[in-house]
């Protein structure tokens, strides 16, 4: 990238000073209409802080939801009428009172480039929907209880020896939603006395996982692997703060595949500080595992490096399996230590018999134990798909961000009405569509995240290039391609698809 920082906008003067002055138009008028409000409360129910009473809620965060992202809330609320497949069916809302409210609109049937489905297994028929019916007619819709008591079925073991057998681990922990996978392990990891080094643009759920431990965190510029050197060096010989006590543990948080910037990790370089310094290294691969990799086992197999120099793989079983909740592999004694400790095992409901099911035929249609090749050629697609895409993105003078390979295609739209306005545009034309703002990016960094699939064919993928064209053209998006990778040089080498070619 041309930038070090991923919180500026990489856009000539002059776009850059009409993103500022939207942002100040926007803002100012907020804060007459906030004025106004308080002054006659008469389109507000706002009530001021009780006296002597601390504010319930961030003034900043409330006062962005009720003027900014409410007036075009429709763009994250529009309900999915059908099975989120390639295609799917949307329903419009219609709302007249700057977003306070819905109407139901129409039904449109879209091409889905917004939902996580890299390997297509989100299907109304086929060999997935018959396990899952029968793991639900034997086992029912719930465990109702915890795995640490009553939910665990031989379903739920069944998942975690595939899964540890998948990525040659010794053991393997699943958890019913991927979010509290993050947010409940590492605080069952790492405390007081420990140092957590995390990526600057990792994923909430590894954030409040750093927040809840306890532990010191310390932050390294977006995949820049010197500056995490300098940083493990330095706390290293610093110590914790006041003592200067050495560091109980330090662990290294990284994603596979970053979720807003569809950029792959440089984990050969992490690794080799990881063991050059003694830290453990913790790496999430919800958006890698499955999606990237000769047999789709993830970015430790996109670079050849052997699972066993990651001490904590985790990943989630909704991206390419079609399923739901996440997963965590290591050794013997750590996914111990997680089942005692970790309080999503210990409190919180275990995944449903059914997701199980789903996740045991994904997973043996992935590794070819069904006696086919289906799962080859699914890998294969969603390559395919994701650099052609990428490419034609690129040609047509959009400003894509993200690495080659990458199923995550992000394009910057950075102005707020350009979010709404896209959005709009593309159901107007039968795309269904992400749009991501503030706070999930920096303010200034507003864009739209397209998630291909294997299920896309390329005359889909074509079509979709097109329409993005014109609402290109009418939005006048096409900001320039100077920081996006080129296909023919790739900046990542695929090791172990030169391993299998050779």
């Amino acid at each position: 990238m041309s930038k070090k920082s991923r919180e500026d906008p990489q856009l000539s003067w002059y776009d850059t000073w009409f993103l500022y002055y939207s942002f100040i138009v926007l803002l100012g008028s907020s804060y007459i209409q906030e004025f106004l409000d308080r002054l006659f409360r008469s389109r507000t129910n706002m009530k001021d802080t009780p006296k002597g009473y601390a504010p319930l809620f961030r003034d900043w965060e409330a006062f962005w939801t009720r003027h900014c992202y409410r007036r075009i809330s429709d763009c994250w609320n529009r309900p999915v009428a059908s099975v989120p497949g390639t295609r799917m069916d949307v329903k419009d809302r219609i709302s007249r009172d700057n977003g306070k409210t819905f109407q139901d609109g129409e039904v449109i049937s879209c091409l889905n480039l917004g939902s996580y489905n890299y390997l297509g297994f989100s299907d109304q028929t086929g060999p997935c929907l018959k396990a899952v019916q029968k793991g639900i007619k034997e086992f029912g819709v719930s465990t109702t209880s915890s795995r640490s008591e009553l939910g665990t079925t031989h379903l739920h073991r069944q998942v975690e020896i595939q899964t540890a057998k998948f990525l040659n681990k010794e053991d393997c922990i699943i958890f019913g939603m991927g979010f509290a996978t993050n947010a409940s392990a590492i605080p069952a990891l790492v405390s007081k006395g420990c140092l957590i080094i995390s990526d600057s643009l990792n994923h909430a759920s590894l954030v409040n996982g750093c927040r809840s431990s306890g532990a010191k965190v310390k932050v390294f510029e977006h995949n820049d692997t010197q500056q995490l050197e300098k940083l493990v060096r330095k706390s290293i010989v610093e110590g914790q703060p006041r003592t200067h006590r050495p560091w109980k543990k330090i662990l290294i948080l990284v994603e596979g595949i970053y979720s807003m910037e569809g950029e792959i990790c440089k984990l050969r370089e992490i690794v080799a500080i990881k063991k050059k310094y003694k830290c453990y290294l913790w790496v999430d691969e919800a958006h890698s595992i499955g999606a990237i990799g000769n047999t789709g086992r993830g970015v430790t197999e996109y670079w050849g490096i052997d699972t066993a120099d990651v001490d904590i793989l985790m990943g989630t079983f909704t991206k390419s399996f079609a399923s739901v909740g996440g997963y965590i592999t290591g050794s013997r004694e750590l996914i111990s230590h997680l089942r005692n400790t970790s309080f999503a095992s210990m409190y919180s409901t275990s995944m449903s018999p059914g997701c199980c099911m789903q996740i045991l035929t994904s997973m043996s249609i992935l590794t070819g134990e069904d006696g086919t090749n289906i799962g080859k050629q699914k890998i294969k697609s969603l390559r395919d798909n994701s650099n052609f895409f990428r490419r034609a993105l690129i040609d047509k003078g959009f400003q894509v961000f993200g690495d080659t390979d990458s199923p995550v295609i992000p394009i910057m739209l950075y102005y707020p009405a350009k979010l709404a306005a896209f959005s709009r545009e593309c159901l107007k034309r039968n795309i269904a569509c992400v749009v991501v703002g503030f706070p999930a990016t920096p303010l200034l960094m507003g864009r739209s995240r397209f998630c291909i699939s294997a299920g896309h064919t390329i005359e889909d993928l074509q079509w979709a290039v097109d329409k993005i064209d014109e609402i290109g053209d009418v939005l006048r998006i096409k900001y320039g391609n100077s920081i996006s990778p080129k296909i023919e040089n790739k900046k990542h080498k695929n090791i172990a698809t030169e391993e299998v070619q050779k």
